[in-house]
């Protein structure tokens, strides 16, 4: 068999896989993935479906399965394997507890349809993979709340939540949730707060009890990156020249603090922030790598980090 009907018997294969993977699956996105024409995916369509696979639909509208129609279990390669035992022990590590009986159900749905070679090659090299997490792990009030935060999203319907503010006040808010998301440690929920009449992020551990309610919300949101942009609060323009040995050290914090972009000059790198927190967070955070770094812009950052640095040095006396 040459190379090219090696490349076509690989690439029908992966179409059924997609097939059985998504409700509809349309024929430019496949051509997009395998970088090929779409004259090329038809034909391969028109072969799944000589060979009796029941596809329903045409050009230009997308392809489904016949409802109802049942496929053999997937046979995984080694490599998909191996990248299952891995992405174990990174969920075991760093997946929200409300989703981690979840995964685990679905991993041992996954580990059902292996083959007995693939059971024993787990079983020989999961104890060599580790994952080492040096951050402690949040614990939640209540069980389930990320499936409860996506349930609300798929149904477009509003949540009521107790939240616990960083302060310690309680408060209740209805909300619509655009997403969830993942950061230093912490997983959070953007969305429309109905009280504030803005956006919101809402750290999830601080959550005291969730409702989901029937009252849908018609608002399209768009993606949950689009509003991770997005902030009411006033920001304040900070210019930084930072010495080039140190960017390693602070290029995934620079983002929370507001970092918009960055130039080499021969000093070093300049680097420009918008930031909400000029008067707190930004100085602490600065306060971390000073002795690198040169403000720039504004005259008040110095001085607020000059204030900061005495009253540290008066705590060491």
């Amino acid at each position: 068999m040459n190379d090219h009907y090696l490349k076509k018997l690989d690439r029908v294969t992966a179409i059924l896989t997609q097939l059985q993977s998504k409700p509809t699956v349309r024929a430019q996105d496949l051509a997009a993935k395998f970088d090929v024409s779409i004259r090329t995916i038809y034909r391969d369509v028109k072969t799944l479906e000589n060979a009796g696979i029941p596809i329903i639909g045409e050009a230009g509208n997308g392809y489904s399965l016949m409802d109802g129609y049942k496929l053999p279990p997937i046979m995984f390669t080694k490599e998909e394997v191996l990248s299952f035992i891995t992405a174990e022990k990174l969920m075991q590590k760093f997946s929200h507890q409300s989703l981690g009986s979840h995964y685990q159900m679905a991993m041992e749905k996954v580990r059902s349809v292996l083959r007995n070679s693939d059971k024993n090659l787990i079983l020989n090299i999961e104890k060599q993979i580790d994952v080492y997490n040096h951050h402690p792990q949040t614990s939640d009030t209540i069980k389930n709340v990320i499936p409860t935060i996506l349930e609300s999203i798929a149904d477009k319907t509003q949540l009521i939540i107790e939240y616990k503010t960083v302060d310690s006040r309680v408060t209740n808010r209805t909300i619509e949730a655009v997403g969830i998301f993942f950061e230093f440690n912490y997983w959070y929920i953007m969305a429309f707060c109905t009280m504030r009449k803005d956006f919101r992020q809402f750290r999830v551990d601080r959550i005291q009890q969730i409702f989901k309610t029937q009252n849908p919300f018609s608002q399209e949101y768009g993606q949950i990156n689009d509003y991770r942009k997005y902030s009411s609060g006033e920001k304040t323009r900070v210019r930084l020249l930072v010495e080039k040995k140190i960017i390693g050290h602070i290029v995934n914090s620079r983002r929370y603090y507001g970092f918009i972009e960055e130039t080499e000059t021969e000093n070093g790198m300049e680097m420009i922030f918008d930031t909400e927190w000029i008067d707190e967070g930004f100085p602490r955070w600065l306060i971390t790598f000073a002795d690198y770094a040169t403000i720039l812009e504004p005259e008040s950052l110095k001085i607020k980090l000059r204030n900061l640095a005495e009253n540290i040095s008066k705590r060491m006396e």
